[in-house]
C-alpha cells in the first residue's frame, strides 16, 4: 500500500497531552525554519476535549517548530509504520517564545537557576501507568509471574526507547492491579522533560502494537493505589561536576541543594495545582498510600514530597555523581515541562532567598497535632484540585514565576477542566480520566 511518510510535529499542553501537526519527511527542513500553524485557543483545550473558557476565541496565530534535538523515530520491525515524534516549542510569528508554550516556560525557569545557583539540573522521570482490560490475578505484586505476563511488551518498549534515543533502566510489575513501572536514565535541562513526554508515547504505542492499551491515569480506582511520576534531580556546575553533595552538610545536601529543596517545599502548596494537575489526583496525595501528603523532606521515605535517595557507591566521587533527591507530589496528568518548571522556579525561589536546609522527618506526619505540624512549617497539601488552583492563584510570588498571561490562561484552562466533571461521582471521574491518560 502507498503512503508517504510522516513526522508529527508536538507539544506536551496545559493538559499533559501531546498535540500536534503531522508533515511530510521529506518537508522536515522547511519545517524547521518555518514550523507549522498553530492556534492560541488550542491552549484551552481540556484533556476532554473541552474547549475552557479563555481569552483566544477564533483570534491569532502561532507557529510550532519542531526541535531536531528531541526526535524520536520507532521502527517495531511488525510491518506497521515507523513512529515518527519530534517536540518543539509555540512561538509567536516573529519566533519569540509564546507565554502559554510549556517547553519555553521550562526554559525560562532552567535559565533562572543558572543565573542564581550557577548549575545545570539533572532529571529523571519514573513514571507508573496501569493496563487497561481485565485485572491480573491476585498475588502478582513485585513478582516473576507478573512481569512474565508482560515481558514481550517489556521487551519491545526497552527496545523503542532505545531506538528513540533515551536510556532504559528497570521495568517491574509494581503493587497495583495490573500496574507497571518504567524507569528512564537521567538527561540534562529540558532533555529530561523532552524524554519524559516521549516515554509516554512510546509506552502508549508499544500497547497498541500488543494489542493492549496503558493508562497514566493518576488513579483507576478510589480504593485502589495510584500512578505517580517521580522526578528524580541532581545539579552540575559550570564545570560539569556533581553539585547536589556535601557529606558534611544536613542528609547530604551541599548548601545550594538545601536551599532548593527548602524553596521547593516552602512553595509546594502553592504548585502543587502544576505538578499533580487532576481532580482525582488529589485521592491519591492522601497518607499511606505511598505518595505525599505534607510538604516535607524525607530521608529514603516513600511518603515524603521530597525524599533523599538512597547512595550505593563507596568512592567519594560516585557518591557525589549518584546522589540526587526525589519529588513525589506529582502524576502524568502534568506536563512534564510545566511539572518541572514549577518545582525548578520554586527551587531557585529557595536559593535567592538564601532558606536553610529543612530539617528531615522521620515519623507519620498525619499523627501529629496540627500544633506541631504548624511549629515545624508544615502544611497539609491541598485536597482537591479547585483549592491547589486557589493556592495558586492566591500566591504573587509563585504567580510572578511565569510569563505574561500564563497564570491566568492555567486557571482558566483547569476550571474548565473542573467544569466538564461537575455532577459526577468519584468512580465516575476516575473513568473519565482513565479515558483521558
Amino acid at each position: 500500500m502507498i503512503g508517504t511518510p510522516m513526522i508529527f510535529a508536538a507539544i506536551s499542553d496545559i493538559a499533559g497531552k501531546t498535540r500536534g501537526k503531522a508533515f511530510p519527511v521529506t518537508d522536515l527542513e522547511k519545517r524547521l525554519r518555518r514550523g507549522v500553524g498553530w492556534t492560541p485557543t488550542n491552549v484551552m483545550i481540556t484533556c476532554f476535549d473541552a474547549i475552557a473558557d479563555g481569552p483566544y476565541g477564533a483570534l491569532g496565530d502561532l507557529l510550532l517548530i519542531p526541535d531536531p534535538d528531541a526526535a524520536a523515530e520507532i521502527d517495531f520491525g511488525d510491518g506497521g509504520p515507523v513512529e515518527r515524534l519530534m517536540l518543539g516549542d509555540v512561538t509567536d510569528l516573529d519566533r519569540k517564545p509564546w507565554a502559554c508554550c510549556t517547553r519555553s516556560v521550562l526554559k525560562g525557569a532552567l535559565e533562572r537557576l543558572r543565573a542564581v545557583g550557577g548549575v545545570d539540573l539533572v532529571a529523571a522521570f519514573e513514571h507508573e501507568f496501569q493496563f487497561k482490560g481485565p485485572p491480573t490475578a491476585p498475588g502478582q505484586a513485585y513478582g516473576f509471574e507478573g512481569f512474565t505476563q508482560h515481558r514481550a511488551f517489556c521487551e519491545t518498549l526497552v527496545a523503542a526507547l532505545s531506538q528513540a534515543g533515551l536510556e532504559p533502566d528497570t521495568f517491574m510489575k509494581e503493587y497495583g492491579v495490573s500496574q507497571y513501572e518504567i524507569t528512564n536514565g537521567t538527561a540534562k535541562g529540558v532533555a529530561a522533560a523532552d524524554n519524559a513526554v516521549i516515554l509516554r508515547e512510546i509506552v502508549r504505542m508499544t500497547a497498541r502494537r500488543h494489542g493492549e492499551a496503558a493508562t497514566f491515569t493518576p488513579i483507576r480506582d478510589p480504593a485502589g493505589v495510584g500512578n505517580g511520576v517521580h522526578i528524580h534531580m541532581s545539579f552540575l556546575d559550570a564545570d560539569g561536576k556533581p553539585a547536589a553533595h556535601d557529606p558534611k552538610g544536613p542528609a547530604g545536601m551541599s548548601a545550594l541543594t538545601g536551599s532548593f529543596v527548602a524553596g521547593v517545599l516552602e512553595y509546594l502548596d502553592a504548585i502543587v495545582a502544576l505538578t499533580a494537575a487532576s481532580e482525582i489526583s488529589y485521592l491519591r496525595l492522601t497518607p499511606h498510600r505511598w505518595s505525599a501528603a505534607y510538604n516535607n523532606l524525607g530521608f529514603r521515605d516513600r511518603e515524603a514530597a521530597l525524599r533523599i535517595c538512597p547512595v550505593t557507591a563507596a568512592d567519594p566521587l560516585d557518591i557525589a555523581r549518584q546522589y540526587n533527591f526525589e519529588f513525589r507530589a506529582g502524576d502524568a496528568s502534568a506536563s512534564p515541562y510545566l511539572a518541572l518548571a514549577a518545582i525548578v522556579h520554586a527551587g531557585a525561589q529557595g536559593i535567592e532567598e538564601g532558606l536553610k536546609a529543612p530539617s528531615v522527618t522521620e515519623e507519620d506526619l498525619s499523627l501529629l497535632p496540627h500544633a506541631e505540624l504548624e511549629r515545624r512549617g508544615l502544611v497539609r497539601l491541598p485536597t482537591t484540585l479547585a483549592e491547589a488552583l486557589a493556592r495558586f492563584e492566591a500566591n504573587d510570588t509563585v504567580r510572578g514565576w511565569f510569563p505574561g498571561e500564563f497564570a491566568d490562561v492555567y486557571l482558566a484552562h483547569k476550571r474548565g477542566e473542573l467544569a466538564f466533571l461537575d455532577g459526577l461521582g468519584e468512580e465516575e471521574r476516575c473513568a473519565a480520566y482513565e479515558a483521558a491518560y
